[in-house]
């Protein structure tokens, strides 16, 4: 490839923001959108998933009870849009969610859809039902629905135990998807049935996904592709010279980095390329409960040591964001503010001060020049992961931490942190929806599956019920803000940055839009469509 540096000022002209991609002619019907992907997924279930990996490919063999619009990059509460359901209602008191259903839906194996499908899924992922998944990561989303209950074949409601306003965020999340009652869990593994634009064909592990159009789909006249095929090549340089040669028509979703986006745009000049934040953080996960982590000293050492621009300059040349747990702003609407941020601990601008104070806080615990800290850091093996994984390693010798790098596939990687099997790790925490609850309660409440790190503050805990019941947004932000704080100062889970990334595609491609805050949700692809 050519040097991306030298290329950095005409690629920069290049580039454009999802909101100027426009679609240009009328659409056509046809064609199959190739992709390549860049890991091979655990197995095809979105309930069971961790990692936007399964939801590109499988998003579209589904539909959920109501979506973010498809062609808005932001998502906000004011883009929901109804699918499954035709309309909600809430009740007097905010603790009755209720669903009329849209009729005459049929699965791709023929059988027709009900309120009962959406009771069955619910009732799974409470872990209410006799069937069970192997694993769900989001239980805790739904920790204050009391039951999910039908009325007739076409109206469900959530009866909740307080209100929650976020509850409609969480619902229209690609990771929620309506699962059909009389299909396995196991045999969605394998074998997914949606009631989506595209029908499952085939999964070949580490080679490749195939999906075909579905032509009983409900929205009429959609998808206009007759299928989405996904080649699985896990080197991103490799995937990279495919796309520029033309084999694919787009390249993975947010997984090109800014270098690399040069390099397209300086072979490829007529792609549409597309940078934005992911609302994915990348950060350290340690397992707090066993030795040395247990010990708070350790911790917070380690977000003292961290330069957090130096990630962002080598990884995005400056191209990221510094933030909390929640998206900064402005495409975050939860994020801490900059003045507020930078007095947390280890967020001041003085590197060489908190490295001091870090330094200090080793050798209280037992550690300094002559005594190091040898630990194994383990990541995913793919490159989002190991890439921040090596910078991560280089910094924590300045105290006293001498880091090997374990690297783990991506079947064995999710298993293994919920497992709490490992000692330091740097993770990629991907949030489905700008919503403080899909957050704080997924990743930080005691118990949570997703909460990697053990960590478990009652009292804090008790503040994310506070801010859930909210309605007011002005009101709710600044609880947001305070909790998001605290989190930090806790060190329950140090975040280095927040991600921006970018995506490529032909000029033929139309209809593409890359949401903005929350890249998990855009994968649909039904109104995709291929102008050769």
């Amino acid at each position: 490839m050519r040097s991306v540096w030298a290329l950095a000022a005409m690629a920069a002209l290049s580039v454009l923001t999802a909101s100027t991609v426009t679609l240009a002619g009328e659409p056509k019907q046809g064609g199959i959108l190739r992709m390549y992907h860049r890991d091979s997924p655990a197995n095809a279930s979105i309930l069971e998933g961790a990692t936007y990996s399964i939801n590109v490919p499988f998003m579209g063999v589904f539909n959920n009870l109501l979506i973010y619009d498809q062609h808005i990059a932001q998502n906000s509460p004011d883009t929901l849009r109804p699918e499954l359901a035709e309309s909600w209602s809430w009740s007097s008191d905010n603790k009755k969610l209720t669903f009329k259903l849209r009729q005459g839906v049929k699965w791709h194996d023929g059988k027709p859809f009900t309120s009962a499908d959406v009771k069955c899924s619910f009732d799974l992922l409470m872990g209410k039902s006799q069937q069970k998944l192997r694993q769900n990561p989001r239980k805790a989303w739904y920790s204050e629905v009391n039951e999910v209950t039908t009325n007739g074949e076409f109206e469900v409601t959530f009866d909740l135990k307080r209100p929650q306003p976020s509850l409609l965020a969480m619902l229209a999340s690609g990771y929620t998807p309506v699962y059909p009652c009389h299909v396995s869990p196991g045999d969605m593994r394998t074998h997914p049935i949606g009631t989506g634009p595209f029908k499952f064909v085939e999964f070949k592990a580490n080679e490749s996904i195939k999906l075909t159009r579905n032509p009983d789909y409900w929205k009429k006249g959609l998808p206009y592709l007759d299928g989405v095929e996904y080649t699985i090549i896990t080197n991103r340089s490799t995937a990279i010279l495919a796309f520029v040669a033309g084999k694919f028509d787009m390249t993975f979703p947010t997984h090109i980095t800014i270098p690399l986006l040069k390099d397209i745009k300086s072979q490829a000049p007529n792609a549409t390329c597309v940078v934005e934040p992911t609302n994915v953080s990348t950060n350290i996960i340690v397992n707090s409960t066993s030795a040395p982590f247990d010990n708070i000293d350790i911790r917070r050492a380690m977000s003292l040591a961290l330069d957090r621009k130096a990630f962002v300059d080598i990884l995005f040349e400056g191209q990221g964001d510094i933030g909390g747990t929640m998206l900064p702003p402005p495409q975050g609407i939860w994020g801490i503010p900059k003045e507020k941020l930078e007095t947390i601990p280890g967020y001041g601008r003085d590197i060489n001060a908190n490295r001091e104070q870090a330094r200090k806080l080793m050798q209280k615990a037992g550690y300094g020049p002559d005594k190091h800290l040898n630990v194994k850091v383990s990541t995913r093996n793919i490159a989002e992961y190991r890439d921040p994984a090596v910078i991560l390693i280089d910094q924590l010798k300045t105290i006293y931490i001498d880091g090997e790098l374990d690297v783990v596939e991506t079947a064995n990687w999710f298993p293994k942190v919920a497992r709490k099997d490992y000692m330091l790790g740097l993770n990629l925490t991907g949030n489905s929806v700008d919503d403080p609850d899909q957050s704080f309660y997924e990743n930080y409440s005691c118990g949570s599956e997703r909460n990697y790190t053990n960590y478990c503050n009652k009292e804090i805990e008790k503040l994310f019920d506070v801010q859930s019941q909210e309605t007011d947004l002005a009101k709710r932000r600044p609880l947001v803000w305070d909790i998001d704080k605290k989190l930090q100062e806790d060190v329950a889970r140090p975040i280095i940055f927040h991600a921006r990334a970018g995506t490529c595609w032909q000029p033929y491609v139309k209809g593409v839009t890359i949401m903005s805050n929350s890249s998990y949700n855009g994968f649909r692809y039904e109104d995709v469509w291929l102008d050769k």
